[in-house]
């Protein structure tokens, strides 16, 4: 009985050491490829999706597209100069886009210009009452925030240097969020 108790152990001890084995490293896999080979990704908002393209234009007239980043992890943010949660945010974003802008990240601004009250409020809002030096683009027909679902703002997608999207954050960040969420992305 004792040797069928030990062969017992052991069988059992076996398949936890070949259990632990094959599951060495599950939990810090990383989901998303680590080539450049993005063909088999499917572009969408959720996290893992390589997040959708878009072209837009500056207040200076710029176009400025999306994937223009890629390399860079980006803080995608969309705002409206009236919303009380995103005004309370651009401080904390110029802080750490300040502080950061020389670590291969930026923060891409998008007005969603179709819900301003006054147009012509953004510029002011921009270069005189918080003094952004990111870039700001402007949602002028509305599709960008139509197809990112900033259904409320601020919305905030956070972008890995592959250009794929490893979190959303719907509400206004502390310049402490920004840090925890770059930090925590390739």
């Amino acid at each position: 009985m004792k040797k069928l108790k030990n062969v017992f152990v052991i069988a059992l001890l076996a398949g936890l050491i070949g259990w632990g084995l094959l599951n060495a490293g599950e939990d810090n896999a990383i989901d998303t490829p680590v080539n450049s080979d993005l063909s088999d990704v499917e572009v969408g908002i959720e996290q893992g999706n390589l997040a959708p393209d878009f072209e837009l234009e500056t207040l200076e007239g710029e176009a400025l597209r999306l994937s223009d980043f890629r390399g860079e992890k980006v803080i995608l943010n969309l705002w409206a100069t009236w919303c009380p949660p995103c005004r309370a945010e651009m401080p904390h974003m110029q802080d750490f886009y300040e502080k950061n802008k020389d670590q291969d990240m930026t923060i891409l601004a998008v007005n969603l210009t179709t819900q301003e009250r006054n147009t012509s409020a953004v510029e002011p809002f921009v270069y005189d009452e918080f003094q952004l030096t990111f870039p700001v683009v402007l949602d002028v027909d509305g599709d960008v925030g139509t197809m990112y679902q900033a259904y409320s703002i601020p919305t905030t997608y956070i972008i890995d240097t592959q250009g794929l999207i490893q979190n959303k954050v719907v509400g206004p960040m502390s310049y402490e969020l920004m840090e925890t969420l770059m930090d925590s992305i390739d």
